[in-house]
């Protein structure tokens, strides 16, 4: 998409908008080197969505991290969190930030891939500083959701409406002991969704333990070892049968069909509150090293907004695709458009002419992520 096709898009966009999918601010900042002042910068992205005291004062947060992979797989030896996992040095200037604008608690949380060992451990493999990370707020917490972790049960979140996949979805405590619920995305392609942002960062929050390949048939498997293709991406088994069962399980079986549905649904039973986006450093081609042909790229750009269908469509526009692009359109070639079904479901809209952007401009924000 060149430059005038992104004004021209813009200005055309108010014509296919979903206009009863609700809006919100999207916060756009450049910012070229993890050794920024982060914490000014994010503190400043915040502040013009509207602040984080009125969200998270005196409340539970929970952030869902993105730590896509094993930490043992790397894009050219480079350090993960430059590449396709979230940044540590972003995830403590938001640690930061939450604790002075008076959360109570907050919780770091992902489904860390392959185990259900602490998330602790997760993240001293990849390389982070966790004694640092546990003291950046007054209360910080941990939890590996890829298994019951902490929590004494599963608890049961529903699709508002029904689901066109799953009616429901029996998640780790974390997901619903919690005021606000924070997603830290990277701007990436997805080789089965087009693109992963903040929406597609939800579909981690399925425990492996209940939706992996090695799940348990009756009851869920607390330790295990394998990732969510058979269950979420092919349906080619079901969910350990303790959890709500397919609703059509005839219905397709494509991956492209599936998991933006997944994704969507997910979304809808645990709300995101506040989605950032980090496109500093990440990569292009895919979303993790195994994918063939991905390559580290340096967009230089931040966003941040309350509604995570608003804030991908401009992240989405960022990345030089049509954020209301439809199937079998760059980069939605394979799949269904996410942020279109999200949008239905009245979730936010797509529509950039109705999102407000605060700071730097789309346009000039943009980096193609394809020729």
């Amino acid at each position: 998409m060149t430059r005038r096709e992104l004004l021209g898009l813009l200005g055309a966009a108010s014509l296919r908008g979903a206009p009863e999918a609700p809006t919100a601010p999207v916060a756009v900042s450049r910012c070229r080197s993890y050794e920024e002042d982060l914490t000014a910068l994010l503190g400043r992205m915040f502040d013009q969505i509207g602040g984080l005291g009125r969200l998270v004062r005196n409340k539970t947060v929970t952030v869902k991290l993105n730590l896509t992979g094993s930490p043992a797989l790397r894009v050219r030896g480079l350090p993960l969190g430059v590449t396709h996992y979230s940044h540590p040095k972003m995830v403590g200037s938001v640690v930061h930030l939450l604790g002075a604008a008076g959360a109570r608690r907050v919780r770091l949380v992902e489904s860390g891939y392959g185990t259900a060992a602490p998330l602790e451990e997760y993240l001293l493999d990849s390389g982070w500083n966790v004694r640092a990370l546990s003291t950046a707020a007054p209360r910080v917490e941990f939890e590996n959701t890829n298994a019951l972790g902490l929590g004494k049960q599963y608890t049961r979140l529903r699709v508002p409406g029904g689901g066109q996949i799953f009616p429901a979805y029996d998640l780790n405590h974390s997901y619903a002991d919690t005021d606000v619920f924070v997603t830290m995305a990277k701007l990436k392609e997805h080789a089965t969704c087009g693109i992963t942002l903040a929406l597609k960062n939800s579909f981690g929050i399925t425990p492996a333990s209940i939706y992996g390949d090695d799940a348990g048939a009756e009851e869920p498997n607390e330790q295990p070892t394998k990732g969510r293709v058979d269950v979420c991406h092919l349906g080619k088994r079901a969910p350990s049968k303790s959890a709500p069962q397919e609703i059509d399980p005839r219905s397709s079986r494509e991956p492209g069909y599936r998991v933006p549905r997944i994704t969507v649904e997910l979304v809808a039973a645990r709300p995101i509150d506040l989605a950032i986006i980090d496109g500093i450093e990440t990569i292009a081609g895919g979303e993790g090293p195994w994918i063939p042909g991905v390559r580290h790229v340096r967009p230089g750009v931040v966003v941040v907004g309350t509604n995570p269908v608003a804030t991908d469509a401009v992240a989405t526009a960022i990345m030089g695709f049509n954020p209301r692009a439809r199937r079998g359109e760059v980069p939605f070639t394979d799949c269904d458009n996410t942020l279109l079904l999200a949008e239905a479901r009245g979730i936010g809209t797509a529509d950039l002419a109705r999102i407000e952007v605060i700071g730097v401009p789309v346009a000039e924000a943009q980096f193609r992520f394809r020729s």
